[in-house]
């Protein structure tokens, strides 16, 4: 076995590890002023969109910025549904945290729903992850290594990691 390969399966850490348990919701159907004023007040960077409490869709600062602020939207008229990012991609409490990393580069995203069957269970962002564990730091760095991070994800991976 490959000194990287045994480096890999020796990080036995889990989403569930690092994932923030208390996730904060915001129905569809709501505003993108009401998202904004939720984000604000709890101080985070986006929220789970729920339809009939089933998560659908993410609503991210930059969903916000890229979807309504640029294109001059009313905040007060807009639908979350209609600037959130969809497909939701989801991952489980038991993966293993470099899978969850890989998932991320691979999809572009920092942020990742948690759930167990189909209850919403965690939030894990790449944040959290960059921050959690020194080991993760190795594999960020060899995956920054081997290809370019994502441009959404550069800020935080040179901050974090090189």
């Amino acid at each position: 076995m490959s000194r990287e390969k045994k480096e890999e399966s020796s990080l036995s850490l889990k989403v569930e590890d690092v994932m923030v348990k208390d996730v904060i919701t915001i129905d569809e159907d709501s505003t993108v002023k009401e998202a904004a004023k939720v984000m604000n007040n709890f101080e985070i960077g986006c929220l789970v969109a729920v339809r009939k409490g089933k998560a659908v869709g993410i609503i991210t600062e930059r969903d916000l910025l890229k979807r309504v602020v640029a294109e001059a939207k009313d905040a007060d008229k807009t639908k979350v549904k209609d600037v959130m990012s969809t497909p939701l991609i989801v991952v489980e409490p038991d993966m293993g945290l470099e899978e969850a990393v890989r998932l991320m580069f691979q999809m572009k995203i920092k942020k990742l729903p948690v759930v167990d069957g189909k209850r919403l269970v965690g939030l894990v962002t790449l944040t959290d992850i960059a921050r959690f564990q020194p080991q993760m730091i190795k594999i960020l760095k060899q995956l920054a290594m081997k290809k370019a991070a994502p441009k959404s994800m550069k800020k935080v991976i040179d901050y974090y990691v090189v």
